[in-house]
């Protein structure tokens, strides 16, 4: 049965696609507030995701559409999106697929082309993700490595984390993964699952910091119909969907002092109570949380609550930054470079001696994140066969005062060098701590994340 995905903020529209395509697809969620995209993509695998080019706060620019689509394709490369765009802006939509997106459906749309053209993206997602997919060897235990292709190191640190990994994944035991942004916490999450006695039940992933106070308990608690204004049925929430399995809570350190108490009595009980609900309902999940917050000056600041600290730190993981593992620049870099070479049909197939000396002096304020953005700029841009320290760009605030290693363009007085370096400093102050770094620069947290992607930090 497909998944699909449908954000338009014309609830008309909205009703409309999903009583159509219900028929057809079996699962059909809706959504009319774009900013909740984040959210659906992360914790949702959908085999299509209907997207309309214009919202009302944008009408005619299709900008907004465009940054939407970037933000999917950041967090799910292989998502199939269709646009729905007006006859106007099929140039538009032109230009998107050449970023990304699958195809485009007009409005008002027909619903033979709109049932074909889903079912063609489907098939071609399924295509690729089967091309793309090799069999693993029977008979051998996976490492945590090899369990997510992605976790790559041999440095003493991540040898260290692997080895906590093997030791902890099949017990049911609370893990609090800390680490600056970037480091990776999700693939160690998804590993800890992938080698638990729970890997055949549901892994559900939470970002916290992407839920506002309204939705914080909607969303991991559920809801019954007529709770709040917009509930028009029962919906389970992130807690029930993954009984039996892992729930991942992301951003934990940054959550209100009333959610952390909500939080706290669920995970004491281990039940939850849908808001609009008096029926509580059992869990049996293992819990993994991460934050790349310094939670326990929270916990001195009495901003974090202690119990709930214990609570979910049986075990703790640290991350290093990956200025502290410099032997795994090398391997990651030629890891990135394998994707992307292929992905975009690249001839560069190497980095030069010069270039990998310039990565390991680097500091990488945004870590394995900014690396692997990095690389993927550089191999779009790289004309020759070997990828030199000219197709790279790095801010000063990145190189450790004391190597007296100047980078390889000059400080200059353009706006978007200066913010850029303001952002790497700040990153580097507050070891990558989002919700701080925001602050520091006077930013919302989403304003933020589209500069880390516009920078590819």
């Amino acid at each position: 049965m497909s998944k699909l995905l449908i954000i338009d903020d014309d609830p008309d529209v909205l009703m409309a696609a999903r009583l159509l395509l219900k028929r057809h697809f079996g699962h059909v969620d809706i959504e009319k507030n774009p900013e909740r995209i984040p959210f659906l993509v992360t914790n949702t695998q959908y085999d299509a995701i209907l997207l309309d080019m214009n919202f009302q706060r944008d009408v005619s620019s299709g900008r907004e559409g465009f940054l939407w689509l970037d933000r999917i394709l950041d967090i799910d490369p292989q998502a199939a999106v269709v646009l729905i765009t007006a006859y106007g802006d099929v140039e538009m939509a032109v230009r998107a697929i050449k970023v990304g997106a699958k195809d485009f459906v007009l409005k008002p749309w027909e619903n033979e082309k709109l049932l074909a053209t889903l079912e063609a993206t489907i098939q071609s997602r399924q295509n690729n993700i089967n091309a793309k997919s090799s069999p693993s060897k029977a008979g051998s235990p996976a490492s945590p490595q090899s369990a997510n292709p992605s976790i790559i190191g041999t440095s003493p640190a991540m040898r260290q984390v692997f080895e906590t990994i093997e030791r902890v994944a099949e017990t049911d035991a609370n893990v609090l993964i800390l680490g600056e942004n970037g480091t990776g916490k999700d693939l160690i999450a998804r590993a800890l699952h992938e080698r638990s006695h729970r890997k055949a039940k549901p892994y559900v992933s939470v970002d916290l910091g992407a839920l506002s106070e309204t939705l914080f308990e909607s969303e991991l608690f559920g809801h019954v119909k007529g709770a709040f204004t917009d509930a028009r049925e029962d919906r389970a929430g992130r807690f029930e969907e993954a009984q039996g399995g892992t729930i991942f809570l992301d951003e934990i350190g940054n959550i209100t002092l009333p959610q952390q108490a909500r939080l706290l009595t669920v995970l004491q009980q281990r039940q939850v109570t849908r808001l609009g609900s008096n029926k509580p309902k059992a869990i049996d999940v293992r819990l993994v949380c991460a934050t790349n917050a310094p939670i326990y000056e929270r916990v001195a600041d009495r901003s974090f609550r202690q119990d709930l600290l214990y609570r979910i730190n049986t075990i703790e993981l640290r991350l290093p930054p990956l200025r502290e593992r410099p032997e795994d620049i090398g391997p990651l870099a030629e890891h990135f470079l394998k994707i992307y070479r292929k992905q975009y049909n690249r001839k560069v197939n190497s980095l030069s001696p010069a270039l990998l000396r310039l990565l390991q002096q680097y500091s990488w304020p945004g870590n394995v994140r900014e690396l692997q953005h990095a690389l993927e700029r550089a191999v779009i841009l790289a004309q020759g066969t070997a990828l030199e320290p000219t197709d790279f760009h790095f801010g000063a605030a990145g190189f450790p005062a004391s190597n007296g290693h100047q980078p390889p363009h000059r400080d200059t007085l353009q706006l978007e060098d200066m913010e850029k370096r303001a952002i790497q400093q700040a990153m580097q102050k507050h070891h990558g701590n989002i919700t701080d770094v925001a602050r520091e620069l006077g930013l919302s947290r989403q304003a933020l994340y589209r500069r880390l992607e516009k920078y590819g930090m």
